[in-house]
């Protein structure tokens, strides 16, 4: 049989990486370790909700090159602090700091992350396209066992662009041999993942598990990793 496409290109966060439950367990020790709600910060789920508001901003200025990555890591956490009355740069860093180290080792995988990868390497050719930090990225892949599926590892960093340019996806495209006729981006951003890879003429999947988008226009939608084998 021929397959439609030789080249398979995941997202990381929040597509096989399940990001928000990282992040969930990430501040519940930041939480207890700065004693943050003897300082006045309510509850986890309080410092984390003011959290996402800041680097959901902050992150859409990274993307398009206005805040360099050293400013983001401590800025969104300084803006966070602020919130609730505390004007200390410092406890921003390290908590930052902190914040890095922890997300990367905990842990938290979509449901059959490792079953389909285990369908689909013998396959196709893997690749990650990621605009998380190299560093914090390759921890996460070493860590959780992923980093053995994949032969090419394309970061923002590396690329010196950030998706949903353009030229992102063509540097992945060169780098692992493919071109976007016989290759497929598979994402959970409508906008940073499908249309980045609509725009060069990639097929794409929209992964939702959570169901909160439409198809959106992309080639195919699915909730479930293992709804890849209907495909591919």
């Amino acid at each position: 049989m021929t397959l439609r496409y030789n080249h398979l290109f995941f997202d990381l966060d929040r597509t096989l990486w399940d990001f928000d439950g990282s992040a969930r367990l990430a501040f519940e020790d930041i939480f207890t370790k700065y004693q943050l709600g003897e300082k006045g910060l309510g509850t986890v789920d309080d410092f984390h909700r003011a959290y996402v508001i800041h680097n959901d901003s902050l992150w859409a200025k990274y993307r398009v090159g206005a805040i360099e990555k050293e400013e983001l890591r401590g800025l969104r956490f300084y803006l966070t602090l602020l919130d609730f009355g505390i004007d200390d740069r410092e406890l921003a860093e390290n908590i930052g700091e902190d914040y890095l180290s922890l997300i990367s080792n905990k842990v938290s995988l979509f449901p059959n992350a490792f079953r389909i990868l285990d369908y689909l390497k013998p396959k196709y050719k893997l690749h990650l396209i990621t605009n998380g930090f190299h560093e914090v990225q390759a921890t996460k892949l070493s860590v959780s066992g992923l980093g053995k599926y994949f032969i090419e590892v394309i970061t923002s960093e590396e690329a010196g662009f950030k998706k949903p340019d353009e030229r992102i996806f063509r540097y992945a495209l060169k780098k692992a041999a493919a071109n976007p006729d016989n290759s497929l981006m598979i994402g959970d951003d409508p906008e940073v993942d499908i249309e980045g890879a609509k725009n060069i003429g990639m097929d794409q999947v929209l992964f939702d598990p959570a169901g909160k988008n439409e198809k959106n226009g992309s080639t195919y939608y699915i909730r479930d990793l293992l709804e890849l084998k209907g495909i591919l």
